[in-house]
């Protein structure tokens, strides 16, 4: 096996175990969020989209098996099958998002570019985890409009999120130079 193949294989494994980890760490605040988020833009940043979605897939998967990954330590099929599962499965499409964005416009600003696809992927992710959770509610006899449920998943979560993607844009770059340089 080449080198490069096993730093591949090294890297995406060390950032799902970055992703589990993140998203053990809690941010006290008015409303408490992790930095699972934080973890998969630095990932998709480190790596780039096609790594990224691997390494976010095999996050996905380790949980779906059982461990406890996700945040609140909860793990299985049932994290996902939750109201909040949708955003879980929505980073995959984020990371699509993103690497559609990255791959059309590589030849420009890449740290311009990164933070575009990166904000357009965490509105996907916002869209994808809100339907789902309107269906959740929905199939349980409960109603709730969109604008109801985006104030309860999204609103709260915004001005933390765009802090942890502008974070994980700047430290990706950092962390790219050495990577490279090594």
């Amino acid at each position: 096996m080449s080198n490069r193949k096993i730093k591949d294989i090294v890297l995406i494994s060390l950032f799902s175990a970055i992703i589990v980890v993140c998203s053990f760490i809690t941010i006290p605040s008015a409303i408490p969020f992790t930095l699972q988020t934080f973890a998969v833009f630095l990932c998709l940043n480190i790596l780039g989209a096609k790594k990224g979605i691997i390494s976010i897939l095999i996050y996905i998967f380790i949980g779906v098996v059982g461990l406890p990954v996700f945040s609140g330590f909860n793990g299985g099929i049932g994290a996902l099958l939750n109201v909040t599962g949708g955003y879980i499965v929505g980073f995959i499409f984020s990371a699509l998002i993103f690497w559609v964005i990255t791959s059309v416009f590589n030849k420009k600003s890449r740290k311009i570019i990164n933070l575009i696809a990166s904000f357009m992927g965490l509105i996907v992710c916002y869209i994808f985890g809100t339907l789902w959770y309107i269906l959740l509610f929905i199939k349980n006899g409960d109603t709730i409009s969109f604008t109801g449920a985006l104030t309860i998943c999204v609103l709260p979560f915004i001005i933390p999120d765009i802090l942890k993607i502008v974070l994980s844009v700047v430290i990706s770059e950092k962390i790219n130079k050495f990577i490279t340089k090594n």
